[in-house]
């Protein structure tokens, strides 16, 4: 097993003892709540006559079923608005702090807890989202979890998990013009797959990792999940220091010279012992779009899309019930596929960069007739913060819609869904069939500039080779 890994010392540093099972139980210091995975915690609760353990260290916001046009109360769709009602009155009943709708707050909740300060180095975290791991980019162990396990943690503040094996991901080298963090987790998923990171946590590191920003380290962390590893984490550095500093909940004074001495002591050992390691090379990454239904079927924009035979052969059947959903076949080029809708936002590509990224590609030019195209801000501050920039107006005259923010069309629990066979290009993180809202649409994910690439030339293109504005 690793040791010397920030994963070791932090899952150390927050272990309360062992169970009968040999699990660990966990002590988790960020417990974070949205509308669809914690009225049925509450009502366990409420069942038991239990009251939330530690209800400063919870904190709620609304992100998954929130409407991105019309947010009138009650909401238009009936569940949607019991959903939002039941987090409401738990929130209030339980003192826990809640950032609604209109509280200058509210977002998705894997944007709002780093742009607060709430996440925070050698943090343990959960959240009842599959993406949780986004907070590893800042040297936290963050987990996805159920709601059975939400409701553990609001009675305990506590999870039993069995510790996992460490993969060191290094990624060294500069990345090319027009290539993002999604091109290099998409580009990692592709290579180690889906179930590679199976009973693994991430720690991905290297030259262009320590490279990027922390937004970038956070889409990279956001999408381990697709690669199977139960979390994903970087080593907190100067860049994540310089991001907390000075954010809402962030130490202060006194307390930040002790976090910041505790924070670096948590950094992997230069001779830590990984139980695996896997090194790629950066300039060998493309822009990269998934061609299939799994974020493992993907390819660069020059590639043609793979032929069964070049396959291993436990992969050559969910290919072939990927040829037949996406209508694509064997051999034929990713780049020229046509696209009907494009959507910019997600807990993965929602944040101020992404936007500033797609803005820029998107200035000047215009979405092509046919494709519908709009813009969700990840958080109500990323929205303000785009609109004082201007980045709003920059969108609405290229043809995209400005939306408020939250999840949107990346799972499509809300009006945002694709119709019919419609396929889309969008910059969220699953590509799974029927994931955008119908049975039958079909998604490809690639970063925001490359999907605003897509928009304006209403087919997958390259966003280096974009003819320049006029």
């Amino acid at each position: 097993m690793s040791t010397g890994t920030l994963f070791d010392k932090v899952w150390d540093a927050h272990t309360v003892g062992t169970l009968p099972s040999g699990q660990t139980q966990l002590f988790i210091g960020l417990h974070l709540i949205h509308e669809v995975t914690s009225p049925q915690a509450f009502a366990m609760l409420n069942e038991r006559q239990l009251k939330v353990m530690y209800p400063e260290r919870t904190v709620a916001t609304v992100d998954h079923i929130v409407p991105t046009d019309n947010q009138a109360r009650p909401f238009a769709d009936e569940m949607a608005e019991t959903m939002m009602a039941a987090l409401e009155a738990n929130t209030k009943a339980h003192g826990i702090l809640f950032f609604n709708v209109g509280s200058g707050n509210q977002g998705i909740v894997h944007v709002i807890a780093p742009e607060l300060g709430l996440t925070q180095p050698g943090m343990t975290i959960a959240c009842g989202d599959s993406h949780t791991s986004t907070h590893g980019a800042f040297g936290a162990i963050a987990f996805g979890i159920g709601t059975s396990q939400v409701r553990d943690v609001l009675a305990s503040q506590t999870l039993a998990l069995a510790k996992l094996k460490v993969r060191r991901i290094e990624v060294n080298g500069k990345l090319p013009e027009g290539v993002y963090a999604k091109d290099v987790i998409l580009h990692i998923i592709r290579k180690l797959g889906v179930k590679g990171g199976v009973g693994y946590a991430y720690e991905f590191a290297g030259s262009a990792i320590e490279s990027l920003s922390m937004e970038g380290r956070m889409t990279l962390c956001n999408m381990s999940i697709e690669g199977g590893a139960r979390c994903g984490y970087v080593n907190p550095d100067q860049t994540t220091y310089d991001y907390i500093k000075g954010r809402d909940f962030a130490p202060k004074g006194s307390d930040w010279d002790q976090a910041l001495a505790w924070w670096q002591s948590l950094r992997s050992d230069a001779d830590a012992v990984y139980d695996d390691v896997v090194r790629f090379e950066a300039a060998e990454i493309a822009p990269t779009i998934t061609w299939g239904i799994t974020p493992g079927q993907g390819i660069g924009i020059h590639e043609t899309i793979p032929m069964p035979e070049t396959m291993a052969e436990d992969e050559r059947p969910i290919a072939e019930e990927a040829y037949r959903y996406m209508q694509i076949s064997p051999g034929q080029p990713i780049a020229g596929v046509k696209i009907d809708v494009c959507f910019i936002g997600s807990c993965t590509n929602g944040r101020i960069s992404d936007l500033r990224e797609a803005a820029n590609v998107a200035k000047g030019r215009h979405v092509a007739n046919g494709v519908k195209a709009f813009v969700v801000p990840g958080s109500e501050r990323v929205k303000a913060q785009a609109e004082g920039e201007g980045l709003d107006k920059i969108f609405v005259e290229a043809g995209f819609e400005w939306r408020e923010p939250g999840c949107s069309m990346c799972l499509a629990m809300n009006p945002d869904k694709l119709e019919g066979t419609q396929i889309s290009a969008s910059s969220s993180n699953r590509n799974f069939k029927g994931r955008q809202g119908s049975a039958s649409g079909r998604t490809l994910l690639m970063s925001p500039a490359m999907v605003v690439s897509a928009a304006v030339t209403g087919q997958v293109s390259d966003v280096r080779q974009l003819a320049p504005v006029q």
